[in-house]
């Protein structure tokens, strides 16, 4: 087992000595998932477009939580979910994530904590309320959302405790908090200290609207900081804009030393510097929601890297735990995921 001391150039004082402990640890937005039933008059009252997902502000998602009957609240954002998912197949996981000293960030704690996974991030104590995703279901199935951002954006390069990334095989972190500059800031701190100390960055590109946004800082990131890519098929091919998958395929071999770009029903791909596998989806008797499909795929095939499998079989268990997700609603699985995903 590797140890590792830190020495600062300025002083030279040992800062920590750490055994890799921890397969993964998990950097993203730290929001409560907030379902309750409700029918269309009740969306039309308020304003709400069906099956739409939207970004409020505090008062608003305050006041529609006050309207919600029967909810029942879970921690998530999608690399919540992959480390979960990870403990979820016994891997050992941490999450560093941005709350608000109040009930839902009391309740994203407790939830996260519950299911394995460590998590010891301070609150703030001012400023934005947690994060918060308020999902409406109606009877015929369909989820309409109201979310509130809120703490989990203001992360900030000294929430990363360095004990956690070099305890750590891999850091994943999630693309969607790219976009607030400190947040930025501390997504380059936590991969300097994996790069500098011979861990693993991966890194989910979460959305082409994020990659549009950031096209050049992403390209810049992976090529000097990023191991492993994360993505789906649009999302890679906004990367290199290309016009065929197969272009951006080419491309990234250059450019990171592996590539896990999920293609839907077609399966998956598994990319290296020389060579490419193609993976089947997991057979699913019902889609019932594709919610959360990326955030396990990720569980799964991280899983087995970090416990030293191929990757065609990292990959095989990548798809079992989507297919696992997606065959009921949440993005939680519902089965017990070893037995799903490993056999």
């Amino acid at each position: 087992m590797m140890i590792v001391g830190i020495i600062t150039a300025k002083n030279l004082e040992i800062v920590s000595v750490t055994k890799v402990q921890i397969d993964v640890v998990g950097i993203g937005n730290a929001i409560v998932d907030v379902f309750a039933s409700c029918d269309d008059d009740f969306l039309a009252r308020n304003s709400m477009a069906k099956g739409v997902m939207t970004l409020v502000d505090q008062e608003a998602a305050s006041a529609l939580y006050t309207r919600m009957d029967g909810t029942t609240e879970s921690s998530g954002g999608s690399a919540a979910n992959t480390v979960a998912g990870i403990a979820a197949l016994g891997g050992q996981t941490s999450f560093i994530g941005k709350t608000r000293d109040d009930k839902l960030g009391e309740i994203f704690r407790n939830d996260i904590q519950s299911l394995g996974v460590h998590f010891d991030t301070p609150p703030t104590t001012d400023g934005a309320g947690t994060a918060r995703c308020l999902v409406f279901v109606t009877d015929d199935a369909q989820r309409t959302m109201a979310t509130y951002l809120g703490a989990c954006i203001s992360l900030v390069p000294d929430d990363i405790a360095p004990d956690l990334i070099l305890g750590a095989k891999v850091t994943y972190l999630e693309g969607y908090l790219w976009d607030p500059p400190e947040a930025k800031l501390a997504f380059r701190k936590a991969a300097k200290l994996a790069n500098d100390n011979g861990r693993k960055i991966a890194l989910s590109l979460s959305d082409p609207f994020c990659v549009e946004r950031y096209r050049k800082e992403f390209m810049e990131f992976i090529r000097t900081q990023v191991d492993i890519v994360f993505a789906n098929e649009d999302e890679i091919t906004s990367l290199y804009m290309a016009k065929e998958l197969q272009e951006a395929v080419t491309a990234i071999k250059n450019d990171c030393e592996l590539a896990v770009i999920t293609l839907g029903a077609k399966g998956s791909l598994i990319v290296t510097n020389d060579a490419e596998y193609e993976i089947e989806a997991a057979p699913v008797e019902t889609v019932v929601d594709t919610t959360g499909a990326g955030d396990l795929y990720a569980a799964g095939f991280l899983y087995g890297y970090t416990a030293g499998r191929d990757n065609a079989t990292c990959g095989l268990y990548g798809s079992r735990a989507a297919a696992e997700v997606i065959s009921h609603f949440g993005a939680r699985p519902e089965r017990p995921l070893k037995e799903v995903v490993v056999g």
